[in-house]
């Protein structure tokens, strides 16, 4: 019994885990400004695709296509970019590969 007297008087309590979002979402890598740049860009970039799919009608459709390709594209790649540095992904990934990236 005096063993475990001692015992009990030497152990630390367990921690608890501290509580995690879904997906391990995190804003320490992406903070302030940076954040909302980064936002405000996505949202620009698929208000971009909607209004592009919005015209019927073109007499040069070429310029429109390619309006919609680089639209199209910064909108997926600002999702990655918010996805990547808002998620564990990024430790997952490791800083150097996200850096070569």
């Amino acid at each position: 019994m005096e063993n475990r007297a001692v015992y009990n008087e030497t152990t630390e309590p367990e921690a608890k885990a501290p509580r995690r979002l879904p997906l391990g979402f995190t804003l320490q890598r992406l903070r302030g400004w940076q954040l909302l740049v980064k936002v405000l860009q996505t949202i620009l970039s698929f208000l971009a695709v909607v209004c592009e799919e919005i015209v019927e009608d073109c007499s040069n459709c070429s310029g429109l296509y390619f309006f919609e390709f680089i639209s199209c594209s910064a909108f997926l790649l600002c999702l990655l970019i918010l996805f990547v540095y808002c998620t564990d992904t990024y430790v997952s990934l490791g800083e150097d590969t996200v850096q070569k990236l």
